[in-house]
């Protein structure tokens, strides 16, 4: 009786044709998060590439600004600030501990949240560049540095690495690619936001995005690592030998 009883957390591990997927769309997103952030900083320090749209595209959004647009991208950028951001990520994850009786998935949103706070702080203060002009901020002042753009960088983080935790694994392809492209989409706006508000340059919110990138792919990667390893031997050598025969 007590033999024919499975682990449930054995059960639910994906498939070992599943982790490696995992695994290589994790390094996709670190490698591919990791060029748009060094390209935009090269470019910022180089003055060359994309940072010749920075001046343009700030130019041209303060031009185009009504009162509509203003209203709405003044809430978004309101509710993914670093510290809403952060009360809702702790809210989340507390709840989440709480209802589902599990600490891992909750610890990992709130590791990826912690650590993009960091990243974001040190970035900051080791490129030291300057916002745009202060005549054009909608929202009042704000002393803080420019590159890169902690906002994107943070909802970013927060809507991808939840949006992992939420259907990895427990959806089918079509709706967890719906979830992460709705996930992408959702840090599009805030990027618009800050630009909109006249806050960061276009190349800050480009290599925000990037950072958001890499910084899910990590997070996947640690998951991913935990399930692989949590395996018995003898499950992935059947699985493997399974796999040969295919």
């Amino acid at each position: 009786m007590l033999s024919a009883q499975r682990d449930p957390r054995t059960s639910a591990r994906p498939p070992l044709r599943s982790q490696r997927s995992i695994f290589f769309g994790a390094a996709g997103l670190l490698v591919a998060g990791d060029a748009i952030f060094w390209t935009m900083l090269a470019a910022v320090q180089s003055d060359t590439g994309l940072a010749a749209l920075d001046g343009p595209v700030h130019d041209g959004l303060v031009a185009s600004r009504n009162p509509l647009a203003t209203a709405v991208l003044t809430a978004v950028t309101t509710v993914t600030s670093p510290l809403w951001m952060t009360v809702i990520g702790f809210a989340l994850a507390l709840g989440w501990a709480a209802w589902k009786r599990e600490i891992w998935r909750p610890a990992l949103l709130i590791g990826a949240m912690a650590a993009t706070f960091a990243v974001s702080t040190l970035i900051k203060h080791q490129v030291d560049r300057a916002r745009p002009s202060a005549s054009d901020f909608m929202l009042g002042p704000d002393d803080a540095l420019s590159f890169p753009s902690g906002h994107t960088f943070g909802a970013g983080v927060f809507l991808t690495v939840l949006v992992y935790l939420l259907v990895a694994g427990r959806a089918k392809r079509t709706t967890a690619a719906l979830a992460f492209a709705a996930a992408a989409a959702g840090a599009v706006v805030v990027a618009l936001s800050r630009l909109y508000l006249g806050y960061h340059w276009l190349t800050d919110v480009l290599a925000s995005m990037g950072l958001a990138f890499a910084v899910t792919g990590v997070v996947i990667l640690v998951d991913g690592l935990r399930v692989s390893t949590g395996q018995p031997a003898s499950e992935i050598t059947a699985r493997r030998r399974s796999d040969d025969h295919r």
